[in-house]
Formats: structure tokens, sequence, C-alpha cells
């Protein structure tokens, strides 16, 4: 969704003819000189990480796995087995050095590196464990960058692994301390988008992650395209984010169906009419608490497009589905053992409740 809305091919070679496309490319993009009979094309700025050889494996062998530079892929052999303990504390410890490394020549090859994106999981161990270890030594690292990540919550409805809520909250509790910005994509949400709006009665993983990179790609739209009114990572953090701790926000994403020519004018105005219909929904100590970001590059096969961020008190319904499932297992010590067997002690447990 990324390469076509630049313009790419699935080897990163720009087939397109519109400039605004290539404007601000290197965002996310590194562009590779034409060589040995190979035309120019653009690789991304990206690392991608599995404690299991297999699935890295099969990502490289997939239609798009040529794209990225070889040394970008790193994987160890046994894999986390769901334990966010294998990937914090063993399995994913061994190679967070080799990962850091890897992340240092990336940012050096910036002119202005202004922070982080993860993406990952919170119901895996790779995504939680490794994600979140990952998080603290770019935190250690480079205190002044910003970090932000896009978290996927888990649900029962779409399950792999009864421990999903055991690794979910451990890392909800680094996220606190480590993170800058947290998109939370919440599984249920996608799952039931998927099936009462797209009409996909069984939705794989594949379908839910086209939503989320829907969502993503909105996200992003402002650094990589020019605009009305451009943001970035930290206006972002700025404009969403009032204390260092309340940093989990809500994406939504929707078509905007009008064709008006005047596009900022509406979006204000409805904004406006939003903000007084609804005034006793925001707090009266912050001001000034929606603000608009439009790009002039719409999303690919669509004319307009909306994504909004949100921090608000809604997200503690996630938390608290999240937490009870938790809290169901802990009370009765259920599967902790897999845990403690990786060094972990059960005072994390109660910390991260």
């Amino acid at each position: 969704m990324l390469l076509a809305e630049h313009g790419l091919d699935a080897e990163g070679v720009y087939t397109s003819k519109d400039p605004q496309q290539l404007d601000r490319i290197t965002t996310y993009f590194e562009e590779i000189d034409a060589q040995a009979g190979r035309p120019a094309r653009y690789v991304p700025r990206s690392v991608q990480i599995d404690l299991e050889g297999g699935v890295i494996g099969k990502l490289k062998s997939g239609p798009r796995g040529s794209l990225f530079p070889p040394d970008s892929w790193v994987h160890a052999d046994s894999g986390a087995a769901n334990n966010w303990g294998k990937g914090h504390y063993t399995e994913g410890a061994e190679l967070v050095e080799k990962l850091m490394d890897l992340i240092r020549k990336q940012s050096e090859k910036c002119d202005a590196l202004q922070g982080f994106q993860l993406i990952h999981s919170l119901g895996g161990g790779t995504g939680s464990g490794l994600g979140t270890l990952l998080l603290s030594k770019l935190r250690e690292e480079e205190p002044d960058r910003m970090l932000a990540t896009f978290s996927v919550m888990p649900s029962p409805l779409v399950s792999e692994t009864v421990v999903e809520p055991y690794n979910a909250i451990l890392s909800i509790h680094q996220l606190t301390e480590n993170s800058d910005l947290t998109v939370c994509m919440d599984n249920e949400a996608l799952h039931n988008i998927n099936v009462k709006n797209l009409k996909i009665q069984h939705p794989e993983f594949s379908d839910l992650n086209k939503v989320i990179a829907q969502v993503m790609c909105g996200v992003s739209t402002s650094l990589r395209f020019p605009g009305q009114l451009n943001g970035d990572l930290r206006k972002l953090g700025m404009n969403l984010v009032p204390f260092p701790r309340l940093h989990y926000l809500l994406p939504s994403y929707a078509p905007l169906v009008s064709e008006a020519t005047n596009a900022y004018q509406e979006v204000e105005i409805a904004v406006q009419q939003l903000q007084t219909k609804n005034s006793q929904s925001f707090v009266d100590w912050i001001p000034d608490n929606v603000s608009i970001t439009l790009c002039a590059v719409p999303p690919v096969g669509r004319k307009q497009a909306g994504v909004s961020l949100s921090n608000t008190t809604a997200i503690q319904e996630l938390f608290r589905r999240v937490s009870n499932l938790y809290s169901a297992m802990f009370k009765r010590k259920a599967f902790l053992h897999w845990y403690t067997q990786e060094g972990m002690d059960e005072m994390e447990f109660q910390e991260g409740s």
C-alpha cells in the first residue's frame, strides 16, 4: 500500500509521473542508484525482526522479499514460543545488540533523524518481549528522539494462544515507560470491522492487516507528502499527549464522500460543529483540543479519506478487557511457570497489573 502511494512497483522502481510522490519519499525509503543494468530504485528504511526463522524465510521468498536489503532481515532459530520472557530476557536478549547495530547503520544514513517507529503485536512473544526490549534500548541510546509504536492488542476473537493477556499487560507496562506515542490497534475492533463493515464473514490475518495498513498510511501521510498543513511525529505528540504516560491513541479511518474543492474549510467547519455539539465530552482545560493536518495526495483507490487519532478515556475499555483476562489467570498462577523458567520473577507480574 505504501509502495502504491509513492508510485513504486514491487521491486521499488518508480513507475509513476506525479512529482509529489517523490517529494518526501526519503522519509521511509532510501534511493539506490542504478547498477549492473538494474534501474534506480527505492528500498525501505526498515529492519524486519522475528525470533522464528521460518517466518522471515516466508517473507523473503514472497512477492516483496527482494524489495528489502538482504542485511535488514534478522531472526533467531528457536522462536519465542509466545512467551514474553523469551523475547525480553533470553532469546531476544541474545539478538538485541545485533539489531541495534543495524538500526544505527540505518540512522546514520538519515539527513535529519526525527525518531523511530515500531510495528508489533502484543499477543506473541517476539513483538511483545523483544519489541519492548528494543524500545528500551532505543530510549537509552536515543533519548532525544521520538519513539512511536503501532501496537496490535490481542483479543479472544482473534487468538492464537491462551497467554496473550500476560504478554500484552507486561508489554503495556514497558510501553508506558518508554514510548512517546502508541497507536493502539485492537484485534477485536479489526475483526468486527471486517465482519460488519466489509462483509467478510471469516476474516483472516491478511484482512485485518489491510485495515491496519490503511490507518498507518493515513497517520504517516503528512510526513510523506506536501499539504496545506503538515505535521510530524513531534507535533503529533505536542498536540495529543498532555502528560508523558498518557500517550495511548485510538485511531479511526473513514472515506470522506465530499467532493468540494475547498476541502480545508470544509474540514475546519466539520470539526467546529463536532466540538460545539459534543462540548461536554472535551476537557475545558485544553482550549484548542482538535488539530487538523491536510495532505494533497489521496490514498490509492480513493479520492479522499480521513484518519483520526484521539487521546480519549474511551481506551480504558480496551485496557479493562485485557486486564480482566490477565487477572483471571494470574490470581490462579495459571501458566506462570513458563515465564519463571525464563528467569522472570512473580513481582514483574504484580507490577504489570
